[in-house]
C-alpha cells in the first residue's frame, strides 16, 4: 500500500515488496511519480505524496474534480469554491494547498501545465481553473505534499496537485445521474460517455474520447430562508446588530447606506431622512430607528449560481515500434455560470486609472451626485447628496462564460539507454463577463441633478413608475469584457540508469523547456474613466521561460536512498536556481524514515508587475482612525468601522522580485501489520520576498487613502482626515514572509471479514501548527483564527482537518462512508486581536468565547453492480442535514462559511447508472 495516500493502487505497493521483486528476479513495474522524473520500482518517494483513486473519486459521490478535492484535508483558505460567485474570478474554481493560495499551488494535467484562468483571483493570484478538467476520465489524482520547483518550476511553493487521465481504453461506457437537495432545488444533471478503440499490444494503437455534460440550477438565498440563519443578511434574530454586511438602508450619524426609497442628506444637520414607500421594497419587518429602510440581499442573492458545461477530451497514441510512440491529447471545456446579486448603489466610489481629466483616477459618486433643488422629490428645496439602491433597474446578473482548449503533441521512445519523452503543449483560456444592470454614471448625474438634460428628472424609490422607459435605456449598462490567456510550451525530457551502487543502479533525468504565456485582461466597458459604477481591474502581458533541470535517484545502500534535483528557469529580468534534496532509510521492509528539502519560487504575474495592471478589491477592515484598539472612537464613530468592508485599490510595480520558499519535510512510514500501514510527516513552508499589497493598516495612514467627509466632532471641534474609511491605495510590494508548519497523520486498516466481506478504514489528519505571516511591523499568527482577511475571504485557517474514510465490501455491493471534520476557529481577524464580532449587546459572538464552532458533515455513498455490464449507484451528502455555523465575518457565503458549503445546502442525494457496453 502507497501509504499516505487516501486509497491505494494495487501496483503501488509497499517498498518492501518492491525490494523482495529485486531480489528475486521477479520482473518489475516502475512507476513515475508527482515530483520526479526518473520511474521508480517503489512508488514510495522521500516525499510525502497524497494518491486518490479513480475507485475513490467515482465513490465519494462528488460530481468535479474540485468539489472532491476540496473536501481533502491539505486545502485550505484561498481555495475557490463554486459558490463564490461574487469574486474577481467568479465561475471558476481552485485549489489551496496548505491555505498559501491557488497561485502557489501547481495544478498539472498528465504532468505538464494548462492556461491560467483567464481573470486572476484578487485581481492579482494567477491559478488554475479546475473546472476545465473532466472527472469522468480521471485515472488518479497526485498531491505532492511539498514543493517541486527543481522538477516543475514556478508556483509549486505549496505543492503540486497532478490530474491524470485514463491513456487507454476499449469499449464504450455511459453514465448519467441525478441529483437534488432535501428541499427539491439545486437540481443537477450529468451525463458522460467514454468511447475506447485499439489495443496497444495487439493493434498498435489506443484512441479514447469523453465527453461530459452537467447541468446545475442556481440557489437563491431566499430559497433557505426557513434553514436557520442561512442566506439571511438580517441576523438580528440571533442577537447581532442590524448593520452587518449583508444589510442596507440603515443611517447613522451623517451616513447612509444604500436604500431602496432613496435617502436625502440634510444640508443644515448633515444627517440623512429616508423617503417614504419602504413597505413596497423591503422585506424586513423590524424596521430602523434611526429611520432608514432597511432590507436584506437575500431578496436577490444567490447562493450558488447556476452553471452549465460541457467537457470534451480525447487522447490517441500510436505505438510505431518497439522503441518509439507518439501520442496527442484534444482537450476543450465551455462552463456557463451565472450567479444573481442585489441591485447596485448609485454612489459608489469607483477607481479607474489616473488621466489629465482626474489626476487622482479617484470619483467619489458618494459625494458629487446629487439631487437637483428643483427636483420634484427633494424635501430641502437645495441640491443635497442621494443614497439611493437601484430596485428599479433590477439585480445584476454576474455572467461568466469560460472556453479553454489544450493541445498536446509528443513522442515518446527509448534510444541509446535513455527512455525520453518530448511534447509541445497549446492551451488557452479565453473568459467572457458580462455584468448586467450596471449604471452609466453620467446619465444618471444629468437625470437627477441637471433639470436641463432631457433625462431630469429621474423618480427614485416609490414614484419610480413615472420614469419614461428611454431613460432606463439610456441608464442601463451590461458591462463586458473579453479575457484571455495562452500558454505554448515545448519540453522534452530524458532518463536512464547509469552505475550501479551497493543498492541498484544510479538514476538520471535531465530535461529542457521553454514556455511563453500571454495574458489579456481588458477591464469591463465603461470602467477606464469612472463613467459607470464599476472599478478599473486589468492587466496584460506577456512572459518567456526557458528552464533546463536535472535528477538524481541514488540507492547508496540496499538501505537508504538519496535523491537530489536542480533546475535553472531564465525570466527577462531575472534568474532562479531551484534544488532539491531528498533521503529515505528502510531499516526493515515495514519501516521507513523520510524527509526533503526543497527551494521554490513563484514569479511576478503580470497583475502585479506591469504598472498598468490596477485592480480594487473589497476587503474587511478595523478602521484605524475611527476604531483604534478594536473600540469606536469618541465624536461619531460606531461599532461599523471596527468591521467595515472598503474598495481595496492595488497598483501593478515594475520592480518587484519573485518570491522565494523553502521547504522542509520529515516523516516516517510504518506497516506494523500486514493490514495496517500508517505515515506521519512533519513540514514547514517558510514563503519570503511575499508579493502583497501594502496592508490596509498601512495603506489606510497614506495620503492616497480616501475618506468620506463625516469627519469625527469631539468637543464641537471637527477632526480632518477621520471621516469613514471608503479606499485604501497601494502598490504591490515585496513584503516579509509567510511561516506555516503542521503534521499530517495518515493511517489506514483493512478488515477482512470473512462471509461478510472487506472493509477499509482511513483516517487523513492535518494538523497546522502555525500560520504566521509578517510585515514591516508586526507579525500576525492565524492558526486557529479566522484570519488572513487580507488575502482572502475571512474564511479563517483552521488548525484541524480530519477526513474518517470507510468502505465495504460484499459480493456485488459496496457501501462508502466519508466523515469530514473542521475544528473549530477564534471569532478574531488574528491571535491576539479581540473579538472580530459582536452581539448588539457588546459581548464576544458567536458565544463568549468568541469562537465559531467546529464543522462535521456525514457523506455516504453505495454502488451495487447488478451485472458484468451495468452498475447503479447512489451517493447521500451531509446525511445528517447539520446546519453551517452562523459566520458573521466572512464574505464568502453568506452569513456561513464557505468552508461549510455544504451545510447551507442541505442533505443532497444523488442517483445513478453506469452502463458498459461489450
Amino acid at each position: 500500500m502507497f501509504s499516505g495516500s487516501v486509497a491505494a493502487v494495487s501496483i503501488l505497493a509497499t517498498p518492501a515488496f518492491a525490494q523482495d521483486a529485486a531480489t528475486s528476479g521477479a520482473a518489475i513495474q516502475r512507476v513515475e511519480i508527482t515530483g520526479s522524473s526518473i520511474k521508480r520500482a517503489s512508488a514510495e518517494t522521500a516525499s510525502p505524496v497524497q494518491m486518490i483513486t479513480r475507485d475513490e473519486l467515482m465513490k465519494s459521490g462528488k460530481t468535479t474534480v474540485a468539489e472532491f478535492l476540496q473536501t481533502l484535508t491539505v486545502d485550505g483558505a484561498g481555495s475557490l469554491p463554486t459558490g463564490f460567485g461574487s469574486g474577481f474570478a467568479a465561475g471558476s474554481t481552485a485549489i489551496s494547498l496548505r491555505g498559501l493560495g491557488a497561485t502557489s499551488t501547481l495544478v498539472l494535467l498528465n504532468g505538464r501545465r494548462m492556461a491560467p484562468f483567464a481573470r486572476a483571483d484578487d485581481g492579482q493570484k494567477s491559478f488554475t481553473d479546475l473546472s476545465t478538467i473532466p472527472m469522468q476520465i480521471v485515472e488518479r489524482i497526485e498531491v505532492l505534499k511539498d514543493g517541486a520547483s527543481s522538477t516543475y518550476g514556478a508556483d509549486a511553493i505549496a505543492g503540486v496537485v497532478n490530474i491524470i487521465l485514463r491513456k487507454d481504453f476499449e469499449g464504450v461506457t455511459v453514465k448519467a445521474d441525478t441529483g437534488t437537495s432535501r428541499y427539491s432545488d439545486m437540481n443537477q444533471n450529468n451525463l458522460a460517455v467514454t468511447v475506447g478503440k485499439g489495443n496497444l499490444d495487439d493493434d498498435k494503437y489506443n484512441v479514447v474520447f469523453n465527453i461530459e455534460y452537467k447541468q446545475s440550477d442556481s440557489l437563491a438565498a431566499s430559497d433557505r430562508k426557513d434553514r436557520n440563519w442561512i442566506g439571511h443578511g438580517d441576523i438580528r434574530p440571533w442577537g447581532y446588530l442590524q448593520n452587518t454586511q449583508y444589510m442596507g438602508g440603515f443611517i447613522t450619524p451623517g451616513a447612509s447606506s444604500p436604500t431602496p426609497t432613496g435617502a436625502l442628506r440634510d444640508p443644515k444637520t448633515g444627517n440623512y431622512t429616508s423617503l417614504g414607500g419602504c413597505q413596497q421594497f423591503s422585506q424586513t419587518v423590524k424596521q430602523d430607528a434611526a429611520g432608514g429602510c432597511l432590507w436584506s440581499q437575500d431578496q436577490f442573492r444567490d447562493i450558488q449560481p447556476q452553471v452549465e458545461s460541457l467537457n470534451l477530451y480525447t487522447r490517441g497514441t500510436l505505438q510505431v515500434n518497439s522503441d518509439l510512440q507518439i501520442y496527442t491529447e484534444l482537450g476543450y471545456s465551455k462552463r456557463n455560470s451565472s450567479f444573481m446579486l442585489a441591485p447596485v448603489s448609485a454612489t459608489p466610489n469607483v477607481v479607474f486609472p489616473a488621466s489629465a481629466a482626474n489626476p487622482a483616477g479617484v470619483t467619489l459618486y458618494s459625494n458629487d451626485l446629487l439631487m437637483a433643488g428643483s427636483h420634484p422629490q427633494n424635501i430641502y428645496g437645495v441640491d443635497t447628496r442621494v443614497r439611493y439602491s437601484m430596485f428599479d433597474l433590477g439585480p445584476s446578473n454576474h455572467i461568466a462564460n469560460n472556453d479553454f482548449t489544450r493541445v498536446v503533441l509528443g513522442a515518446k521512445g527509448s534510444n541509446l539507454g535513455w527512455d525520453w519523452d518530448a511534447g509541445f503543449t497549446h492551451s488557452r483560456s479565453k473568459l467572457y463577463l458580462e455584468w448586467t444592470n450596471q449604471l452609466n454614471m453620467n446619465v444618471l448625474k444629468s437625470a437627477l441633478g441637471d433639470p436641463k438634460s432631457k433625462y431630469f428628472p429621474y423618480y427614485i424609490g416609490a414614484q419610480a413608475s413615472k420614469n419614461p422607459q428611454s431613460l432606463y435605456d439610456a441608464l442601463r449598462l451590461n458591462a463586458i469584457s473579453n479575457s484571455s490567456t495562452e500558454l505554448n510550451i515545448v519540453d522534452v525530457k530524458a532518463t536512464r540508469e547509469l552505475f550501479a551502487l551497493p543498492g541498484g543502479n544510479l538514476g538520471l533525468a535531465i530535461g529542457a523547456e521553454h514556455r511563453r504565456e500571454k495574458l489579456d485582461n481588458p477591464s469591463l466597458t465603461g470602467s477606464e474613466d469612472g463613467s459607470s459604477n464599476i472599478s478599473y481591474v486589468a492587466a496584460k502581458g506577456d512572459t518567456n521561460v526557458s528552464a533546463i533541470y536535472a535528477e538524481v535517484l541514488a540507492p547508496v545502500l540496499k538501505t537508504v536512498e538519496l535523491s537530489g534535483a536542480l533546475r535553472y528557469d531564465h525570466y527577462s529580468n531575472f534568474n532562479s536556481t531551484t534544488p532539491k534534496l531528498g533521503a529515505k532509510w528502510t531499516p526493515v521492509k515495514s519501516f521507513a524514515l523520510r524527509g526533503t528539502y526543497t527551494e521554490g519560487f513563484r514569479a511576478p504575474g503580470v497583475a502585479e508587475s506591469n504598472p498598468a495592471s490596477q485592480s480594487t478589491g473589497n476587503s474587511s477592515v478595523v478602521d484605524p482612525v475611527r476604531c483604534p484598539g478594536g473600540k469606536p472612537a469618541a465624536g461619531g464613530a460606531t461599532s461599523l468601522d471596527c468591521n467595515i468592508t472598503i474598495g481595496a485599490v492595488k497598483l501593478g510595480n515594475p520592480n518587484l522580485q519573485p518570491e522565494k520558499s523553502k521547504g522542509y519535510t520529515l516523516g516516517l512510514v510504518w506497516d506494523p501489520l500486514n493490514d495496517t500501514n500508517l505515515s506521519l510527516d512533519a513540514w514547514k513552508i517558510k514563503r519570503s520576498n511575499e508579493i502583497n499589497p501594502l496592508s490596509y493598516v498601512e495603506a489606510a495612514a497614506l495620503p492616497t487613502a480616501i475618506r468620506a467627509d463625516n469627519n469625527l466632532v469631539v468637543n464641537g471641534v471637527v477632526i480632518p482626515g477621520t471621516g469613514t474609511l471608503l479606499l485604501s491605495k497601494a502598490p504591490y510590494q515585496n513584503s516579509s514572509y509567510t511561516e506555516v508548519k503542521g503534521v499530517d497523520l495518515d493511517v489506514k486498516q483493512r478488515l477482512r471479514l470473512g462471509a461478510y466481506g472487506k472493509a477499509t478504514i482511513n483516517l487523513v489528519w492535518s494538523h497546522t501548527a502555525s500560520w504566521e505571516r509578517a510585515d514591516k511591523s508586526q507579525t500576525f499568527q492565524f492558526a486557529g483564527t479566522h484570519g488572513n482577511c487580507d488575502t482572502s475571504d475571512c474564511a479563517g485557517t483552521p488548525k484541524d482537518k480530519i477526513n474518517l474514510i470507510t468502505s465495504w465490501d460484499k459480493g456485488d455491493w459496496n457501501v462508502s462512508a466519508n466523515v469530514n471534520y473542521r475544528s473549530d476557529l477564534k471569532n478574531i481577524r488574528y491571535e491576539g486581536a479581540k473579538c472580530a464580532v459582536t452581539f448588539a449587546d457588546g459581548s464576544n459572538a458567536p458565544n463568549g468565547a468568541c469562537r465559531l464552532p467546529s464543522f462535521t458533515t456525514l457523506d455516504m455513498s453505495t454502488r451495487y453492480t447488478w451485472s458484468k455490464s451495468l452498475q447503479l449507484f447512489a451517493s447521500m451528502n451531509n446525511v445528517l442535514d447539520k446546519v453551517a455555523p452562523l459566520d458573521a465575518l466572512t464574505y464568502g457565503g453568506m452569513s456561513f462559511n464557505p468552508m461549510d458549503a455544504s451545510g447551507a445546502t442541505g442533505r443532497y442525494v444523488k442517483v445513478g447508472l453506469q452502463y458498459k457496453f461489450d
